[in-house]
């Protein structure tokens, strides 16, 4: 029984934003925002494409949206690369979903709490050690809340969740576990298979169950996530090596110096540097 990958935003979406998927995603917000509870009791799963409503604002994607049945908006993005600007874009969606609920001439207290869940196959806050951090509106000094907590930003870290199947102790674990394992895993495990949502989770991943369409777009989709992955590691080292030659280039223009300050002779520096005579020459002592 071979599972698909869910951190594809296809798969993710499959998985959670489906027509069907509402005991699904239920379960895997109360895991994830309300430590398992059942906090949330129903849901409506909404086109995660956000239209603009101003002139001029630009249209964003989200992988799911819902609406909890008091209001609350909850945007949730599964990224599995760290693109320039991305914590930006975060926050933009956040504002957004909170700025465009009124109409012209509704008044403020219409507006209803927007939940930011964000989902990373990459580090965000290197500072911190648990794998879960939220972020909320508060005085910077004395660290009071905004009287309107309106804005949540939560962050699930995925390489920093390192525990095994049988360490597995909450529902939070279990979806995470879930989330990072399950295109590994040939069978769904014996204590996620008890858990309703999990296995119809499961269920939704498993390959069997897509058309030859949808294996071949999430097959082109894993690829690109790779080549991408590849293209960032690549420019890194680049960079890297980059750095490294620009410092040795450093340290002989310094020795140079030190040479043409003891009174040695251009050509004897070059030898000795590698450097040219015409860059030695411009070197100010």
């Amino acid at each position: 029984m071979p599972f698909i990958n869910p951190k594809t935003d296809f798969a993710f979406k499959k998985i959670f934003g489906s027509p069907q998927s509402q005991p699904v995603l239920i379960s895997f917000l109360n895991g994830l925002l309300y430590d398992g509870s059942d906090t949330i009791q129903s849901l409506d799963i909404l086109n995660p494409y956000q239209a603009p409503r101003i002139k001029g604002m630009k249209d964003t994607y989200l992988d799911v949206k819902a609406q909890l049945a008091d209001g609350t908006s909850v945007i949730i993005e599964m990224q599995v690369l760290n693109v320039e600007g991305f914590e930006k874009r975060v926050l933009y969606n956040a504002a957004k979903t909170y700025s465009t609920q009124l109409a012209p001439g509704e008044d403020y207290t219409l507006l209803n709490p927007v939940i930011a869940l964000t989902i990373t196959d990459f580090l965000m806050f290197e500072a911190l050690a648990s794998y879960r951090s939220c972020f909320v509106l508060k005085e910077k000094d004395v660290l009071l809340d905004y009287p309107s907590a309106d804005l949540e930003l939560v962050f699930i870290e995925l390489p920093k969740f390192e525990r095994s199947l049988t360490q597995l102790a909450s529902l939070m674990e279990q979806w995470l576990y879930f989330l990072k394992n399950a295109k590994q895993l040939r069978a769904i495990p014996e204590q996620m298979a008890a858990v309703p949502a999990l296995r119809q989770a499961f269920e939704f991943a498993n390959q069997t169950n897509l058309s030859p369409e949808e294996l071949e777009d999430l097959e082109h989709r894993e690829i690109f996530i790779h080549d991408q992955r590849n293209a960032m590691i690549r420019a890194m080292n680049q960079g890297i090596e980059q750095g490294i030659e620009q410092g040795r280039v450093v340290e002989r223009q310094q020795i140079a110096l030190q040479m043409k300050a003891a009174g040695m002779n251009i050509a004897q520096i070059a030898s000795i540097t590698g450097l040219s005579s015409e860059a030695i020459e411009t070197l100010e002592t």
